[in-house]
């Protein structure tokens, strides 16, 4: 007689771990190629329960290695087609899809604190560190996966026991001058960049008189800054434009005519370089094909198209993207963030505006010019992606993943598949410990309840920081991913619901204590929007009178002096290449003190964010590398 898989599992992880896996409630996030292995993995093996989370859709070139979808299911959500895919494999499984982002506010820290895994199948950093934080506050056992190329990872995390996500520095993020991007580009990726992070956004996304930009005006970047000033009012005038019959040849001359006529006429700029050649729409218009035919140029994504393609491409996504913005516009309100388009590289709307806008300012600039394929590579940040290499990091999750079911966190191993580093395939390494110094699990975690709807900063501030977790009339401050909101110099914010700060369901906001002795650990808050009596006040999260223990920070050792040269007093102070979790603000008697914004700015943020150099003043933009 033939025996099931089921037996076959038993025989195969024993009795008591076949029990824990058929009772196990998971979560998995992404659907992409180390989700569909996972998924897959995890279903054969027998694991009773798994919920899966992914905002995105399917696309045609993600066949080559997510083998769960099919021609049949581009545009569909990955999350329900794996899910559909998967339930075959073994119905006896429940599978539960969430075509959504993880970050959304129905996924809460109670909905966390009910699976006995997550599985991190991303590649998104923010997501990454998203989840991190959010199984860190539940004390849910995270694996974390990833690959490029040949090469990937596996990471056990369990909250005291394991160094988390954010225990180690991640790779400073590509960034290039605002000169460059704006006035002197050399190179496809600048032209790229312009067109996704700059004439996207002042289009149809967030402009940048209204981004979080550093507008300081010192000697080095003042013309720079009034000159961008000045063309973002010029760029709104046009916006205003938009859906009607003028709007794309009113874009064009603006940006591929004039804007480039009054770079020519800074001829010590173009003393070593070509100067750029401005275009006429009309000419250029004049040289389009009457009989060119826009769906088959706009869906030939892999031919490096003509300047009069580009326009074609250009002025049809114009049109498209105009009419969505109308849409959204009559649905939320003109001044909505949901009225607000921004890059994606699934999105071909948006895809085809970025890659005809990129090809006809390096047109005019004499660079390279790209197909939509490499553009979408280029400005999605795409990382190569080999099926072979998922297949086996989605393996070593699921073999982690017992040892984590067993309770021998010991046991678990950080393993890293290195095919090209002169030793063997796989490389374990024992976990390391969790960083002291980790601004994210080297902090106190706990949770509140708020009644977004009324509470303010001053609540919080009052009633929870100072009465419930003891700070009293202790000097500190609060802290959100937005910026600073609250210290003792700076109470702007203190009247304004948190809600209108950037507070939302599944926030979290760090208190820093800022006294110089017995000082407290870092407390970081997560913020779980609750309907709280009107008769009670809006936040409530321990029991009254009850303050907690939170953790001291330890004492730093003074530093010793030898021949009247200073001298760490501990070795790894020299050595340690990590950031301190300190997140104090300067005081004003620290001469050499580095200058911090004082007020968070709540305008909506990009992947790619203008910045300002505090020493020279030099603007540049920075590309997320996920």
């Amino acid at each position: 007689m033939a025996l099931d898989r089921d037996t076959f599992n038993r025989r195969s992880f024993g009795p008591s771990l076949h029990t824990s896996i058929k009772q196990a409630r998971v979560l998995m996030v992404g659907a992409g190629g180390i989700g569909c292995e996972l998924l897959k993995n995890l279903v054969l093996t027998g694991f009773g329960e798994v919920h899966i989370v992914d905002l995105d859709t399917i696309d045609l070139s993600n066949l080559n290695r997510q083998f769960l979808f099919r021609h049949e299911h581009i545009k569909k959500s990955k999350a329900e087609i794996a899910r559909e895919a998967a339930q075959r494999f073994n119905p006896n499984v429940k599978i539960v899809a969430y075509h959504a982002n993880i970050k959304d506010a129905q996924f809460s820290l109670e909905w966390f604190k009910s699976f006995r895994i997550v599985f991190n199948a991303l590649d998104n950093l923010e997501a990454r560190r998203h989840v991190n934080r959010m199984c860190l506050a539940a004390n849910v056992a995270l694996i974390e996966s990833g690959t490029t190329g040949f090469n990937g990872q596996v990471q056990v995390i369990k909250k005291g026991v394991t160094a988390c996500y954010d225990c180690t520095t991640k790779e400073t993020p590509k960034s290039f001058p605002v000169c460059t991007i704006r006035s002197t580009p050399s190179q496809p990726i600048h032209c790229i960049v312009w067109g996704k992070s700059y004439l996207l956004n002042e289009m149809f996304g967030t402009s940048e008189d209204q981004a979080s930009l550093d507008t300081s005006e010192n000697e080095d970047n003042a013309n720079e800054i009034a000159e961008l000033k000045r063309e973002s009012e010029e760029l709104k005038k046009i916006r205003e434009s938009v859906g009607t019959a003028q709007f794309p040849q009113m874009l064009f001359d603006k940006v591929f005519n004039k804007d480039i006529v009054r770079l020519r006429s800074m001829e010590s700029m173009w003393k070593h370089r070509n100067p750029p050649e401005p275009l006429q729409y009309e000419s250029v218009l004049a040289q389009t094909k009457v009989d060119m035919e826009r769906e088959a140029t706009i869906q030939d994504g892999q031919k490096v198209w003509t300047l009069e393609e580009n326009l074609v491409v250009f002025s049809d996504s114009l049109l498209r993207l105009s009419k969505r913005v109308t849409e959204l516009k009559k649905q939320h309100g003109d001044d909505s963030p949901q009225a607000m388009i921004s890059f994606d590289k699934d999105d071909p709307d948006t895809l085809d505006f970025v890659a005809a806008s990129a090809n006809i300012r390096s047109y005019i600039f004499g660079i390279e010019r790209k197909s939509r394929f490499d553009i979408k590579q280029m400005a999605g940040n795409i990382i190569p992606a080999i099926a072979t290499t998922n297949a086996i990091v989605a393996g070593l999750c699921v073999l982690e993943s017992f040892k984590v079911l067993r309770g021998d966190f010991d046991k678990a191993q950080e393993v890293f598949l290195t095919p090209f580093a002169g030793q063997r395939l796989l490389a374990p390494d024992r976990p390391r410990a969790p960083n002291p110094d980790c601004p994210i699990c080297g902090n106190y975690q706990t949770s509140v309840s708020v009644d977004l709807s009324r509470a303010t900063l001053g609540d919080l501030v009052e009633d929870f920081v100072k009465l419930q977790l003891g700070f009293g009339d202790r000097d500190f401050a609060v802290n959100s991913e937005a910026g600073l909101l609250y210290d003792p110099d700076e109470t702007d914010n203190l009247e304004k619901l948190l809600s209108e700060l950037g507070i939302n369901q599944n926030s979290f906001v760090t208190i820093v204590d800022e006294e110089e002795e017995d000082t407290f650990m870092n407390v970081v808050l997560n913020i779980q929007s609750s309907s709280i009596e009107s008769t009670a006040k809006p936040i409530k999260g321990l029991e009254p009178d009850k303050a907690p223990e939170i953790p001291r920070k330890p004492k730093k050792e003074s530093a010793v002096e030898t021949n009247g040269v200073e001298v760490p007093a501990r070795k790894h102070e020299l050595e340690s290449k990590e950031p301190s979790g300190d997140l104090k603000r300067p005081r004003a008697d620290d001469v050499d003190a580095p200058l911090v914004k004082k007020k968070a700015k709540m305008a909506a943020t990009d992947d790619v964010v203008l910045i300002e150099d505090s020493e020279a003043g030099i603007g540049a933009i920075t590309i997320e590398d996920d």
